[in-house]
């Protein structure tokens, strides 16, 4: 009898500590959902919000309308706030409740949204990077003839076009799962749904081929392409005004001259170089030129560095799973999908301030609207843009248009073997640190 009584008793303890371990979890998991939600939640505001934000920045300020490289920045926003509205809150939703409440036909057409939107980014970040080519690594002319208006609506429009045929048609007709429809049945019953409460997305070979090689591995070797040529452009510029000072055509006198390289035509900005040098006499006639050349290469590779590497960071990790996943027969654990997914919407949350928020006019363009309209900082941009747009005639230097800007001189001219060098009075407000 006491034999009995002491094994109850061991039952019941045994049966409370389980009771208390499983509270114990329960709880966990619920402060687990809680800071899941909140993180989640946090990402998607600050995305919204960084996008809609250089999208009426465009809207209201005219002067960024007349820029070519801000279509693609505003089209950039808009592809970038579809991720954040319509993409990610389902996604956060299926992760903190761990099922897929909404039907087996939306779960297509989330996906082939996903897809759509998150591809439509990445080819936009090439565009960008090509516009960007063409308007510092070419002459004016060539610039103006290769981003007429025709052909930036025709980049833009590739740029939403061409997803389709990667994300709907393929995905609504069900061509990723031909070969992996026993793979995708056996996926669902782990999870234990049907397919209208889990939405399980797998990808076959091919599709896993040729989606990740549009969606991201060609656009990525364009882009590699486009700022190796226009950080050896701009350190091309800087040498060639050193060469300049060295020859004498600049002036050797007077205090703290400011010189400015940049493209006559480029609204980008890694256009501008600003290469400072002190003259006077004696022993500081010369600030050691290869300083300043070390600071703006320097400066110039940790922006190309922070653009690409952002790029590269979010994204690689998913589309390198992306093509390894279907063959080593599907064994990627969907912690590590689902990490690398997020980590690649976070990018669309960067980009507003990688191409936008880091831009001398925009930035003056947010202070206007959070100031809600604040005279202050709407005086400042109208002065800084009517300091931008004044006449500056062109220099050319071994076949490379400039615009030379000498801050110290009240408009003077000087020549250089027969080509016209324009000093301006006003110290231009651009450098390559408005990336």
């Amino acid at each position: 009898m006491a034999t009995v009584s002491s094994q109850n008793l061991l039952d019941d303890i045994r049966n409370t500590e389980q009771q208390e371990e499983k509270q114990q979890q329960e709880f966990l998991s619920s402060v687990e959902k809680i800071v899941l939600t909140i993180f989640l939640s946090i990402i998607i505001i600050m995305t919204v919000f960084g996008n809609l934000l250089v999208m009426v920045a465009l809207c209201k300020d005219r002067h960024l309308r007349k820029k070519k490289t801000n279509y693609f920045i505003v089209s950039l926003a808009f592809a970038d706030l579809l991720v954040a509205v319509v993409v990610m809150p389902f996604a956060a939703i299926e992760l903190t409740t761990g099922q897929w409440r909404y039907g087996a036909i939306f779960c297509l057409v989330r996906t082939s949204l996903d897809v759509l939107l998150t591809t439509a980014s990445i080819l936009h970040l090439c565009c960008i990077a090509l516009d960007r080519y063409y308007a510092i690594c070419c002459q004016p002319l060539v610039y103006r003839h290769k981003m007429t208006p025709v052909r930036v609506a025709v980049m833009l429009g590739g740029c939403w076009l061409i997803p389709t045929f990667i994300s709907f048609l393929p995905i609504m007709q069900s061509w990723n799962a031909i070969g992996i429809e026993d793979i995708i049945e056996e996926r669902r019953a782990l999870t234990g749904g049907s397919n209208d409460t889990s939405c399980v997305f797998l990808v076959n070979r091919p599709y896993a081929l040729v989606c990740s090689a549009v969606a991201f591995y060609v656009p990525l070797a364009l882009m590699i392409l486009a700022y190796q040529r226009i950080y050896v452009t701009a350190m091309t510029h800087v040498r060639q005004i050193e060469t300049l000072q060295r020859a004498g055509s600049a002036p050797v006198t007077g205090t703290a001259p400011i010189i400015t390289v940049r493209s006559s035509t480029s609204s980008d900005p890694l256009e501008h170089y600003r290469l400072r040098t002190t003259t006077g006499s004696g022993s500081t006639d010369h600030v050691p030129i290869t300083n300043s050349r070390m600071r703006i290469e320097t400066k110039a590779a940790k922006t190309l560095a922070v653009i690409m590497g952002c790029f590269c960071l979010c994204w690689a990790p998913f589309f390198i799973t992306n093509v390894v996943d279907p063959f080593i027969h599907y064994s990627v654990p969907w912690q590590l999908w689902t990490a690398w997914l997020w980590l690649g919407y976070i990018n669309s949350g960067l980009n507003p301030f990688l191409y936008a928020f880091l831009n001398r006019a925009f930035r003056r363009a947010f202070l206007v609207i959070l100031c809600c309209g604040n005279e202050r900082y709407t005086r400042q941009a109208s002065c800084s843009y009517g300091h931008t747009h004044r006449a500056c005639s062109a220099a050319s230097v071994n076949g490379t248009s400039m615009a030379l800007r000498l801050s110290f001189l009240p408009n003077r001219s000087y020549s250089d073997n027969g080509r016209t060098i324009l000093a301006n009075e006003q110290e231009s407000q651009d450098s390559l640190g408005t990336l």
